[in-house]
């Protein structure tokens, strides 16, 4: 497989830098030398005759063949996410969770186990207890910042850790190569959601992690229009174990939807350089406010994991702020009267739980994206009632602060 013809590569010095890579790495232009890349929306491909055709579906020689797996447009996103993320290859999905499926249903078996975080993406757990536990995939959940559960919760069986950092929405900060040492000792992978980050904070490849999980829905993708996801690993795990199951089940992402995402990484570190920066003053902000009873954010020296999200982050706290409002009362009925408030007082941000958007979007995750979990679920993951996130856009901050100071003050 290893001398089969390849689809060239754009031509770029070895040493291109990553935002070099951002705006450059993909395909080489067509014949017409189109500057912006092309969109091919075509679900198949021609060959010259059929025994190129029965090559080429054979997987001896990489070629398009047909959109559900292979697709100029999809592998220009593709090769740019890899190169982003440091990776040899990357694998576009349909959205981030079907990457997580994806990842789960070509590493694991019946009988298998998964450690994960139990302060992941609300539909992670669920993934992972109600779809996979019905075929026999065991699952234990841990606090995410204490690599001793981490390690205790690790059995025989125990094929994959999954981890994100920083979580949605309390931003807590784990460990990765601290993670990647407890998973590889025990024979066991790793694998890390890059959502909140992405690569332009950090790479937990070079931390040892085995496999970087996507929902180019957010920051990818940047201002909101489409759904994509992707799973980045070496070109062995990608062509081996990955790219048989999409080609089989076709959680494939579309040529549309891949030229979007690619466009938006042409912009990446810039936006998340700008959003954060506004981020960590709403967050200071939001700290000297009386009616708030903790902030959460990476960037601020009261976060928890603090100085490890500088290290781990490039300095940069990412664009997320979540915070607890005071209650009149201590029922958690109080709390979410009160946090729904501040949130309907709104009128810049948007009340939505999507994120990663040019526009601010703000949300209550105990009744969205995490109402599906039961609230034992919600409380060991620290998702209170009072719980409000806000993903901070590119608009002036003193706008998001007034739009929030509308709700804090008539509390």
């Amino acid at each position: 497989m290893s001398d089969r013809k390849k689809i060239p590569r754009v031509a770029l010095p070895a040493d291109a830098r990553i935002d070099t890579l951002a705006v450059r790495e993909g395909l080489p232009a067509t014949p017409w030398g189109e500057n912006s890349e092309a969109l091919f929306l075509t679900s198949s491909f021609v060959h010259p005759d059929a025994e190129t055709a029965a090559r080429r579906f054979a997987n001896e020689e990489e070629a398009f063949v047909y959109s559900r797996f292979s697709n100029p447009t999809v592998m220009m996103m593709e090769r740019r996410l890899a190169a982003l993320e440091g990776t040899e290859a990357c694998l576009a999905t349909s959205s981030g969770m079907a990457a997580i499926m994806l990842l789960l249903m070509g590493l694991l078996k019946s009988g298998d186990h998964v450690v994960c975080s139990r302060s992941v993406f609300g539909s992670t757990i669920k993934l992972l207890q109600g779809e996979f536990g019905k075929f026999g995939v065991q699952s234990t959940f841990v606090a995410q910042t204490e690599l001793e559960a981490w390690r205790a919760a690790i059995k025989p069986n125990t094929k994959l850790l999954f981890a994100e950092t920083p979580t949605n929405p309390l931003t807590e900060v784990c460990d990765i190569a601290a993670l990647a040492e407890i998973a590889h000792a025990a024979g066991a992978l790793l694998a890390v959601d890059n959502c909140f980050a992405t690569p332009a904070l950090q790479r937990p490849t070079l931390l040892g992690a085995d496999f970087i999980i996507h929902s180019g829905t957010k920051y990818l993708d940047g201002q909101g229009r489409v759904i994509a996801g992707a799973i980045c690993a070496t070109e062995k795990y990608i062509d081996e174990v990955f790219m048989p199951v999409q080609r089989s089940a076709g959680m494939s992402l579309s040529p549309f939807n891949a030229w979007v995402v690619l466009k938006g990484l042409e912009t990446l570190s810039i936006r998340m350089q700008a959003q954060g920066a506004r981020a960590a003053e709403l967050a200071r902000w939001l700290e000297s406010q009386p009616q708030i009873a903790q902030v959460f954010y990476p960037g601020l020296k009261s976060h928890p994991q603090h100085e490890l999200a500088m290290r781990q982050q490039g300095g940069q706290g990412g664009a997320v702020v979540s915070f607890i409002v005071r209650a009149s009362g201590s029922a958690g009925a109080d709390a979410r009267k009160a946090a729904f408030h501040v949130i309907d007082q709104t009128k810049i941000c948007s009340i939505t739980a999507n994120l990663g958007d040019t526009k601010t979007t703000i949300t209550h995750p105990a009744s969205t994206s995490h109402g599906r979990l039961s609230e034992e679920q919600r409380q060991a993951a620290g998702i209170t009632q009072g719980l409000i996130r806000v993903a901070v856009g590119l608009e002036d901050i003193e706008d998001i602060k007034a739009d929030l100071a509308r709700g804090l003050d008539s509390l």
